[in-house]
């Protein structure tokens, strides 16, 4: 016989399904595995409000021969994590693009990749805020299609209308490695453009006109300077942390370094309407990313925070022609870096020319005690549930209440993706 606990739990998720809210829940095959372990508190809040990240990765092939790739079950991860819906985001530049052409060829397979993966878990891209609230209301997880990196316009912001017409409702401006047309300087390289470039101008101008949302993620504080001069609407940084939040780790704090945010920065994005993003990176357990959240609220407000993990919910896939092919991220060898010191074996390049360790993709943190994150459902070792289960169950521990929650977990986000898909 079950005990209390189980019983009275058991009894508030089937309450729920009685009144429709929780039908997503209990039709799944992971609710069994949850209704003992979860604090109903957490169910009723993951149920109750959209749960959204504003930065997933889900790998796809771009090269023609590989597509469309293995079946990734996206609508099984989701469901798993709670999440309503995830910026669905790709990004081309993971070899050297070095052929005219070559960044928009893999931009629109990578959409076609996407499009049978979104087809094989009857699923369907969002398009504004009518379209997350209506995928809700039916218990249906959703995306919002998203890439990093503007590689794919080669200088011509024509395309962008392309995109459009293809689902693309975000774009990451810059990523690692810069575009054959420059946007402007990427936090990671040594300042090359003094800023957004002329053609970033434009690409936030016509991205605005057509209702694509903004992401300044990856950019310097000159270039976001100069995006939030030119921008008439609020922008997000999907995914980064506060410089005042670098974990336990030394090795890891020092390479995202440059990749944090200073409060002075948080508090500009933040004073145009835009939101912030924090990332799971540096953080070693759920509690530790919820207090990341907490110190971002405590310098912009509740009204500026979401999620935006940088992880993966589904498995990585790995092009052979992105490892035949390297990319060629970072500063070249001997390239005088931000902080002084000049480019060597730590950043990619050896100093004879040769190629050293490189980071591609999104990344994943080493850990002190030496696990190595699996996925946006297993972002720490202790972690039992799908991954805004234990945020919330977390952001809960440290003092939030469900209705900020609710605003953190989607609500801030909805409200700049819905004026930038007004589109004028």
């Amino acid at each position: 016989m079950a005990n209390a606990s189980s019983w009275s739990r058991r009894k508030f998720i089937r309450s729920m399904a009685i009144s429709g809210a929780g039908m997503a829940l209990v039709s799944t095959p992971f609710a069994s595995l949850a209704f003992d372990d979860i604090d109903p508190r957490v169910t009723k809040i993951v149920v109750e409000t959209l749960g959204i990240d504003t930065h997933n990765h889900i790998d796809v092939p771009m090269v023609t021969g590989e597509m469309p790739g293995p079946d990734v079950k996206l609508s099984e991860a989701m469901i798993k994590s709670g999440l309503a819906a995830i910026c669905m985001t790709f990004a081309v530049d993971y070899r050297k693009l070095d052929e005219p052409g070559m960044a928009y060829e893999r931009f629109l397979n990578g959409l076609s990749s996407l499009d049978q993966q979104l087809k094989n878990s009857g699923m369907k891209r969002s398009y504004n805020v009518a379209d997350l609230l209506a995928a809700h209301k039916a218990h249906q997880p959703t995306v919002i299609q998203a890439v990093e990196g503007a590689h794919f316009l080669e200088g011509k912001t024509e395309r962008l209308q392309v995109a459009y017409d293809r689902g693309l409702r975000l774009i990451t401006l810059l990523h690692d490695s810069d575009a054959s047309v420059p946007l402007g300087d990427v936090f990671t390289n040594p300042v090359r453009y003094n800023g957004l470039t002329p053609f970033g101008a434009d690409v936030i101008r016509e991205c605005e006109r057509l209702g694509i949302a903004i992401d300044l993620s990856h950019a310097d504080v000159a270039t976001v300077t100069g995006a939030l001069k030119v921008a008439q609407k609020p922008v997000l940084i999907s995914h980064t942390g506060l410089d005042t939040q670098v974990g336990s780790n030394d090795f890891m704090a020092k390479m995202m370094a440059p990749r944090l945010i200073s409060k002075e920065h948080a508090k500009f994005v933040a004073g145009t309407g835009g939101v912030i993003g924090v990332w799971t990176h540096l953080a070693d357990s759920a509690l530790e990313y919820a207090q990341n959240i907490r110190a971002m609220v405590d310098v912009v407000g509740i009204d500026h925070v979401c999620i935006g993990t940088d992880t993966k919910l589904t498995p990585p896939y790995n092009s052979p022609d992105d490892r035949t092919h390297h990319a060629d991220f970072g500063p070249k060898p001997g390239e005088k870096l931000r902080d002084g010191s000049v480019a060597g074996s730590e950043h990619g390049n050896k100093p004879d020319g040769s190629q050293g360790k490189k980071t591609q993709g999104p990344m994943n943190d080493g850990r002190k005690d030496g696990f190595r994150a699996s996925g946006s459902n297993q972002n720490w070792p202790e972690q039992k549930s799908g991954f805004y289960y234990a945020v919330v169950e977390a952001m809960l521990k440290t003092g939030f209440n469900a209705e900020e929650i609710g605003k953190i977990g989607g609500g801030n986000f909805m409200r700049v993706f819905g004026e930038a898909t007004m589109s004028k």
